[in-house]
């Protein structure tokens, strides 16, 4: 490698994530910690190893230029090998003669074999932060060359509060019983609830022309030529199929059924593989059935779309699916677990509960309305019967804006809107 290029390519960066202007997000990162950062492409990786970085330059935990920031999505580092990445740190101490930098290695995982040069920092006492935008970075075979060095955290679009605080909305203490607040605060929903919480499409005029070049972006870039995929037409089709059965709990069967129909040809085991890669690239998650045996969780399950915003993509009018993918992202963000047993699910035995929480023992079924009498009769229904057989359970309904309390036998069922959910949780 050129190391004048390097040279050049540091302090570019240095300069870039110094000035960077940051709506700062509440995650904590301690500086005698080490973290690997994974979530879908564009979800605020990069700012908030950027916040991150200021945040220690300001409080002189570092000199302004004790860092070494390295985006490996710079087309001038496209040949860097892992056998490379040592003359970075060799041209930053010919730059500085400073101490040991915080070392900040963004999308990392374009360099095959990454893991053992960071864990090679981390023995020599670095602080590192590493990023990546596919969950195989936190997988128990590089966790094990990491040898327990690095604490893993996934990162999501930005939630409905932080897209407030964008729009220097404060919630102040019983903010709910204010008219004006509450008006101006499910306006913001509205917009947030189409286009989802990527940060980029906040100031953006043509937000669904972004969130379209983000998509294809991570489809062709992040799943078919990462993954090596001969089929691209095929794996479109999946997606949209997903995209049209987000309510219902589909098998691979039927998948694999449907895109049969469609005149293409695909084996189980290539079926199974494309939807680990568009999980892995985090464009959809899953959820399994409370009660399946485990034997049987992964042959049935309820898919969801990482943001509403690239789901909207597929509808023209989406509202009920967009409503229930956004509660299933909310709960994703706040219970999904990659390193241990699931702890949300759906539940499917003679009536079916939209979203199930062992771990606080909550119930959720969402639906648009409850206005109609045939809807608020189904949902209803389904929650008493659920309710007759797990007693413990709390019973919630989610809507877009409706809001009471219903007394059914002995059981108390909350019907919140969706957006004072998710502010409450």
């Amino acid at each position: 490698m050129d190391k004048q290029l390097i040279k050049n390519i540091i302090l570019e960066w240095q300069r870039e994530s110094l000035n960077a202007v940051l709506l700062k997000r509440k995650h904590h990162f301690d500086i005698h910690v080490n973290y690997v950062l994974v979530g879908v492409r564009r979800a605020g990786k990069s700012s908030l190893l950027y916040q991150d970085i200021q945040q220690n330059v300001n409080e002189r935990v570092v000199p302004a230029n004790g860092f070494l920031y390295i985006n490996f999505e710079d087309e001038r580092l496209a040949d860097l090998t892992v056998e490379d990445l040592g003359v970075l740190l060799d041209c930053y101490y010919e730059l500085f003669e400073n101490k040991k930098p915080f070392v900040y290695l963004d999308e990392i995982q374009q360099v095959d074999g990454w893991e053992k040069f960071v864990r090679r920092l981390a023995d020599q006492k670095y602080r590192v932060m590493v990023t990546g935008s596919n969950a195989k970075m936190l997988s128990s075979e590089i966790a094990g060359v990491l040898g327990g060095r690095f604490i893993s955290r996934e990162i999501f679009p930005f939630s409905f509060l932080e897209y407030l605080q964008y729009h220097q909305v404060e919630l102040f203490n019983n903010w709910y019983y204010d008219s004006t607040v509450r008006s101006r605060i499910f306006r913001y929903f509205e917009d947030y609830f189409q286009y989802g919480g990527f940060a980029e499409t906040f100031s953006q005029s043509n937000k669904r022309e972004w969130l379209n070049s983000l998509y294809q972006k991570i489809l062709i870039g992040d799943v078919v030529i990462r993954n090596k995929i001969r089929s691209p037409r095929v794996l479109r089709l999946l997606a949209r199929k997903i995209a049209e059965s987000v309510l219902q709990p589909v098998s691979q069967n039927r998948l694999m059924h449907i895109i049969k129909a469609s005149g293409d040809s695909i084996s189980y085991p290539v079926l199974h593989d494309y939807l680990d890669y568009m999980e892995e690239a985090y464009v959809i998650f899953s959820i399994p059935n409370l009660n399946s045996p485990l034997t049987e969780q992964t042959t049935t399950m309820k898919r969801y779309f990482i943001d509403n915003g690239i789901l909207n993509l597929f509808y023209v009018d989406g509202k009920t699916k967009l409503l229930e993918n956004l509660v299933a992202s909310h709960l994703n963000s706040l219970y999904r677990n990659t390193q241990e047993d699931t702890r949300l699910y759906y539940y499917n035995k003679n009536v079916e509960i939209d979203f199930c929480i062992p771990e606080n023992k909550t119930a959720i079924q969402v639906c648009h309305s409850l206005s109609d009498d045939e809807t608020y009769r189904r949902e209803v229904s389904a929650m008493r019967s659920f309710l007759r057989a797990y007693p413990e359970y709390h019973g919630i309904i989610l809507t877009y804006n409706d809001e009471r309390t219903i007394e059914e036998e002995s059981f108390l069922i909350e019907v919140i809107p969706v957006w004072r959910w998710i502010l409450n949780s």
